[in-house]
Order: structure tokens, then sequence, then C-alpha cells
């Protein structure tokens, strides 16, 4: 009799699939109100390698973090209209506390553009106080009607990034500048995922927003889904709030704003992206765990060697932990080792200290072979780093073979109803193409130039529609 796979092929049903995997490798749990989410150790762990590889270079722009207040009064939402209208479905709203009615209703933080924009209004007087570059790593929420584990939940984690310039052009740079350096960088290079920069269209940009730069990944189903953005926000907020500096001139000015963010959809990214039939596939890279030393049995000398592994692979810079949990059967360690996505296994028992080998097993290509203990500080960083690529390269290729060129919104329904993405000349779509693909809920995900790169202008002309399903 054949084994029933640990979790639903992801041919057969790969929503159930991603519910599978979730909940098998330990990354959450749905919480107690619909809608929100208990993210366990080893997801938050992977959110943690998220935000200190974002951080970093989010701060290499000299960027600063702060925090503001989750509770926002209700007024402020209605200063700027298009940024109300956008996220009024999704609010939620305290209009108690201390056993009394409020005299104004709380928002809940669905973002943090009005608050923030409250203080920058009062921290910029000057041009010398420009740029102003505040960063964010806080909870947001926003009610979800259709849940879904990390994608979609009425709460999650995200950073939030608000700054203001002195002119356009610096705010057109600097959000430019996020998309491409920090979040494009950080998800090839970090999370070995293939992304299509670009920008969205008028119906697509974020609520108050004059551009929306956007990065779309494709999942394992074809379908799209949109990993971070970085918005041009103008003057719409400074309007609002008034917030306006004196220039080297002596005159009033109104600044030019930016804001950009990125969430812990990114892990439902990664699972559906990277994740294949026996479980995650994690990015040694971003891994927390980049190789666990399992203990076959609880012999002595095999608790001493694998320890001894384990210490020789920190000191060579590898994240490792070591599995002497041998009171659990070696199989069952295996397989959850395997559901995990670490990218290695170093498996170690009475045999492998006579013949002074371990039995490499890795996540990411498979297969197994035996190596000398004593070269392992050695072998594992090209591997990790063979297997990073590797990942990488699948995405690319899973992209690129199931992009298709296309000349008719009736193409491009079709494409993209068969789980791959379409290329259509904007010029060809339009916005009233859009609006036909909208009834077969099929979006446009970007714009980019005919050479693939980021257009100035969401009409240039040769600008192309990347056009599919998405999450």
């Amino acid at each position: 009799m054949a084994k029933a796979p640990v979790v639903t092929p992801r041919a057969d049903d790969f929503p159930r699939w991603y519910q599978d995997l979730i909940a098998k490798a330990e990354l959450a749990d749905n919480g107690p109100v619909r809608g929100t989410m208990v993210i366990r150790p080893y997801g938050y762990g992977l959110w943690e390698r998220m935000q200190a590889e974002m951080d970093a270079r989010i701060k290499e722009t000299g960027t600063q973090n702060a925090y503001f207040p989750l509770l926002i009064p209700q007024s402020y939402l209605t200063k700027e209209a298009d940024h109300v209208e956008g996220f009024a479905p999704e609010l939620a709203v305290v209009t108690h506390g201390g056993g009394k009615e409020l005299e104004e209703p709380a928002v809940v933080r669905p973002t943090s553009e009005m608050i923030i924009n409250d203080y920058f209004s009062k921290w910029v007087q000057s041009y010398r106080d420009l740029p102003l570059l505040i960063n964010q790593w806080a909870n947001v929420v926003r009610w979800e009607l259709r849940p879904r584990l990390f994608l979609r939940t009425s709460e999650f984690l995200w950073q939030e990034g608000h700054t203001a310039h002195a002119t356009y052009e610096e705010a057109r740079d600097f959000a430019a500048h996020i998309h491409r350096k920090v979040y494009e960088d950080f998800m090839v290079n970090v999370l070995a995922m293939d992304v299509v920069p670009g920008r969205k269209t008028v119906k697509e940009r974020f609520a108050g927003a004059v551009n929306t730069l956007t990065l779309e990944g494709m999942m394992g189903d074809g379908k799209a889904l949109q990993m971070a953005t970085s918005h041009e926000l103008g003057q719409n907020f400074a309007k609002a709030f008034n917030t306006r500096y004196l220039s080297k001139d002596g005159r009033q000015e109104l600044v030019w704003q930016t804001s950009w963010g990125s969430t812990t959809r990114m892990i439902g990214a990664l699972v559906m992206m990277h994740g294949d039939d026996n479980g995650l596939r994690v990015p040694p890279r971003l891994a927390q765990i980049q190789a666990v030393v399992l203990a076959i049995k609880g012999d002595e000398a095999v608790l001493a060697k694998a320890r001894e592994v384990g210490d020789q692979l920190r000191a060579a810079g590898i994240r490792v932990q070591v599995d002497d949990r041998t009171d659990t059967p070696f199989g069952r360690r295996a397989v959850d080792w395997e559901l995990k996505g670490v990218p290695v296994r170093i498996e170690i028992g009475p045999r492998d200290l006579e013949s002074g080998t371990a039995m490499l097993a890795r996540r990411i290509p498979g297969g197994k072979e035996p190596v000398a203990i004593d070269t392992l500080a050695d072998v594992l960083p090209k591997v990790l780093e063979e297997d990073q690529a590797l990942l990488l390269r699948q995405s690319r290729e899973r992209r690129e073979s199931r992009t298709s060129e296309v000349s008719t919104v009736e193409e491009a329904v079709e494409v993209a109803t068969a789980g791959g993405w379409a290329r259509i000349p904007w010029s060809t779509l339009g916005e009233e193409g859009e609006t036909r693909l909208a009834d077969h809920a099929v979006t446009v995900r970007c714009l980019v130039a005919e050479d693939g790169s980021v257009p100035d202008d969401g009409d240039a002309p040769g600008n192309v529609a990347i056009v599919a399903r998405a999450y």
C-alpha cells in the first residue's frame, strides 16, 4: 500500500496544500477572532529574519525607525477623501473605552498616513528639516471578509515607511530607490524570488497616491501576489495637513511625500513560491536554521559527535541546530525538518562514526550523499549558495514558461484563467479593457516598459500590461 502523503499534493488541491503546509510546518494557527492569526515560533523566526534583512536596507537609506499609536481619531481619516474612501470598508472602529462611550470614535490603524502626517506637520518647519525619513514596524487591522493565513488576515504585521521631501523629484527618486534597492534587492537576493517590478494602473493605485510602484511574484499555481509597494503621494497629504516648510528662498512650500510597505504576506509567498509536495523550502540566506545535525541514535559517541559538528558549523558562520531528541523516532524527526524546509540535514549514526562520514540531505534539490565529517564546514557554505541560486532559477523559469504574449482581452483572460500570466500592450488594453478583465476576476498586476524596466509614465508609448489572477 502506498504511503499517504504528508500534505495534500499541490496538483490535487493547491489551497488545501497551502493550509496543510502552514499547519504541519508549524508556521501559524487561526486566531480566536475570525481573520486573525497566531504566528508560531518557527513562522515568527522567518519574519524576524525578513525584518532584519529589510531593516538593514531601510536604514542604509538614512531612514530611522519610530512608533506611532494604534488608535487614530476617526476625524483624521476624513482629511484626504480618496484615502478614506479606499479604506472605509476595512475599518475597525472603537466606540467605547473604560466603560464609557468615547467622545470621538477611534479607528484601529489600517495604515498610518493620517497620524504620521499630523506629526510631520509639526516637525517640519524649514528646508533644514528635510528630507524627513521615518519607518515603523507595527501591526495593522483591515477587516477581512475572506481570510487566509498570511495572505489576507484582519490583523497583520508590516513595516511602513513615510517620508517628506523638498521637491517632487526627490520624493519620486526616493520611492523608486525603496522599490528597487530595498524591496527588489531583498526579494531576489534573500528570498530567492523572481519578481516583476512595475507601475500600477490608476485603478490599482494606493488610495491617495499619485503613483504606486509594485513587485509582483508568480506563485506555484500561476497566480500573482503583490509582494510590496512604494507610493508617490505627491502633495495630497501635505495639503490635507498643511505640511509646509520655509524654503531657502524664504517661501512657504508644501512638502512632497512617499509611503511604502511590506507585510507578513511574504511568508505566504515563501510557501506558495518555493514549497513542494514535501513541505516548505526555505532559501538558505533567509533560513534561521540553515543546517540541522540529527543524531540518529542515542549512543553517547553519536550524541557527542553531533554536538561537536554543530559547534564546528556554528564557528564557520552557519546557523545550525543540533537535534539530539533520540527518544523521538529518527524518521519522524527527518520528516518534520523536511516539512519546515531547513536547507540541509546532516545525519550522524554509529556507522557514520566508523567511516568518518555523515549523510548530507539537501532539501532544495533533494537527494542524499555521504560527506567526510571533517570537510563539512568547508562544503556547506558552497552547498547553501548553490541551493539559494537554484531556488531563484526555478522561480524565474516558472514565470517565464507560464507567461504568454497576447493581443486581445479574450486571450488575456484565457491565459490567466489557465494559471498563467499574459503580456498585452497597454495601448491595446487600456482602462476599458481593464474593466472587462475585472468581469473575469483578472487584473492588471502592473505596467512595464518594452524592455522590462519600470515606465516613468502610465501612458508611455510601448507600455506592456502584465495580466493575471491574483491573491
